[in-house]
């Protein structure tokens, strides 16, 4: 129902920065919030942010004070800001939007996912 691309990965030194983006497309209007993950290889995927329609944003401990989640206006792009990069970073970010569904009365949540892109920190 919302496509999502995600751009912007690339190689770093420790210490650097990276500016993720991701478009969203489809039924944009319907998104109520917003999100990045990250996998790396042999761990889980964890959540690093999350963004509400109304601005409310969410961070992993591990990126507080580092990484930032902004979005438009029109909920058609959403970016990851990351500055002070470590090794422990290097992961796939994948973007994620959340819908609200409905069946038998009961509300729930609809996530689509992006299919990534790569980041590696290293010297």
């Amino acid at each position: 129902q919302v496509h999502l691309v995600e751009a912007g990965g690339g190689l770093v030194q420790p210490g650097g920065s990276l500016r993720l983006s991701c478009t969203a497309s489809g039924s944009i209007s319907s998104i109520s919030a917003m999100g990045w993950y990250r996998q790396a290889p042999g761990k889980e995927r964890e959540v690093v942010a999350r963004i509400t329609t109304d601005g409310t944003t969410n961070y992993a401990d591990s990126v507080k004070g580092r990484f930032t989640i902004s979005m438009d206006n029109a909920k058609k792009m959403v970016y990851l800001q990351m500055t002070d990069l470590n090794p422990e970073d290097t992961a796939t970010y994948l973007c994620s939007s959340e819908t609200t569904a409905q069946r038998m009365g009961v509300y729930y949540p609809i996530f689509d996912w992006g299919q990534g892109t790569h980041v590696t920190v290293s010297s």
